[in-house]
């Protein structure tokens, strides 16, 4: 088989198998796209056109159901896993068990107990798991690694981190099925595993211990109390939304219409809910202390419906302190839709302005700007090619930005501890939440 493209298969048909699709079919000289699997077939649908329009081989479609009969019939060598995040474990458990390789969206899973198997799993298999933090790629956040890395805080005493969703980004997680728990592991798992990832990562520590805070304060069944309610549960045919700032116009996207709306009769999946709308499960104001176990202690915020999206971070050491501001985009302006054609974030950077700066502050000396040159704002900071080179070209990684499944679990550990803490208003520990 020597000089034989690898074979891949995609497991989960969703938005963000989008971007692997692409990139399998677009190095074919060394890739291979085998097999597609979803719970919806009219998904799978979407992508096959889509990989037949490009002049590309179609490949084997199987119900996710199937997965086992995709496994033995077509052989792939790398599993994707971009499937709905509770369901995550099922499909790596099952390509490790055939000694498959794995690249899984984050987060690798939802809970501790299936988290404890991937690593048992692997452990027995040929293959192994690699986790897609694409925050890693991001230019800005390599120059952070490095700066710290050379020692220009000194040994770093303490991290905080503030990240901010805006009403466009994090009304979207309100109205999918991210909103239930039982499916995403809210957003202390979901979302916040990549900046728990991030701090890792930055510190190459792992997090021991989590207090944290938590409520849902402004989506869900709060749009009453605030006025922002207009009293619809979807958007599709409703009169109500036709002007609400919070609402997503699928039948406006071209892809949206065609891998949600349209297939809406094959599962009953509705993408477009009233992000008011009563079930949400999962909080939208989170803050965690974390310690970890370099003895660093991070204060982590994340809030999901700020009018401008970014995230502040900062390290204070015993040589100075280390700032870096993004500014993604400084305000959400409903009428400019952008590229992505409708209230939704994705690849492309938002229509707003956005910007950076990435400031050291040494000891007695006046602080350093340090230029990176112009911001890629689209595809989580240029992270997402970045990424792909690595996975799909080979391309080298000397910032050692490839997540393995402990980092994966070392990520969704924070987040998961943090969960116990806000329903239990205690303290927990990483070790004894991973031990149950």
């Amino acid at each position: 088989m020597s000089g034989q493209p690898h074979r891949y298969a995609i497991v989960g048909t969703g938005s963000r198998a989008s971007m692997y699709v692409r990139a399998i079919i677009e190095r074919s000289d060394t890739t291979s796209l085998v097999a597609l699997a979803d719970t919806n077939p009219k998904r799978i649908a979407h992508h096959v056109k889509a990989i037949e329009d490009a002049g590309a081989a179609a490949p084997a479609v199987y119900a996710a159901a199937d997965f086992d009969r995709l496994l033995a019939e077509t052989e792939p060598q790398t599993v994707i896993v971009t499937s709905v995040d509770a369901t995550h474990h099922e499909y790596i458990l099952a390509a490790l068990a055939a000694d498959c390789h794995v690249i899984s969206e984050k987060p690798l899973t939802t809970t501790a107990e299936h988290a404890a198997a991937i690593l048992e799993a692997e452990a027995k298999s040929q293959g192994t798991v690699t986790v897609t933090f694409n925050y890693r790629y991001n230019p800005l956040h390599e120059k952070v690694a490095e700066l710290l890395r050379e020692g220009a805080v000194g040994e770093i005493t303490s991290v905080g981190f503030d990240w901010l969703l805006d009403t466009r980004h994090g009304a979207d997680y309100f109205r999918r099925w991210h909103r239930e728990a039982e499916h995403s592991g809210g957003l202390l798992v979901h979302k916040s595993g990549h900046h728990f990832d991030l701090v890792n990562w930055w510190l190459d520590a792992a997090p021991v211990r989590a207090f944290a805070k938590g409520r849902l304060a402004f989506y869900g069944e709060n749009g009453k109390r605030t006025g922002h309610d207009r009293g619809y549960d979807r958007v599709h045919g409703s009169s109500l939304a036709s002007d609400d700032p919070f609402a997503l116009h699928m039948a406006e996207n071209t892809q949206l219409k065609a891998l949600y709306l349209d297939a809406e009769d094959e599962d009953g999946y509705i993408r477009d809910r009233c992000v008011f709308a009563p079930g949400v499960t999962i909080y939208d104001d989170m803050m965690a202390l974390v310690d970890y176990d370099s003895g660093v202690t991070l204060s982590y915020r994340l809030t999901a419906y700020s009018p401008w999206e970014g995230y502040r971070v900062h390290f204070n050491g015993t040589q100075g302190r280390l700032e870096l501001l993004v500014v993604e985009n400084d305000h959400v302006n409903p009428a400019l839709k952008g590229p992505n054609g409708a209230s939704v974030h994705g690849t492309h950077a938002a229509p707003e302005e956005g910007w950076y700066e990435l400031t050291l502050h040494p000891f007695w000396t006046k602080p350093t700007k340090i230029d990176l040159g112009e911001y890629n704002r689209a595809g989580h900071g240029g992270g997402d090619v970045r990424m792909l080179g690595v996975l799909f070209d080979g391309d080298t990684d000397p910032h050692d930005r490839s997540a393995n499944a402990q980092d994966g679990v070392n990520a969704l550990a924070a987040g998961l501890a943090s969960n116990e803490s806000i329903a239990t208003g205690q303290p927990v520990s990483v070790a004894d939440l991973l031990k149950k």
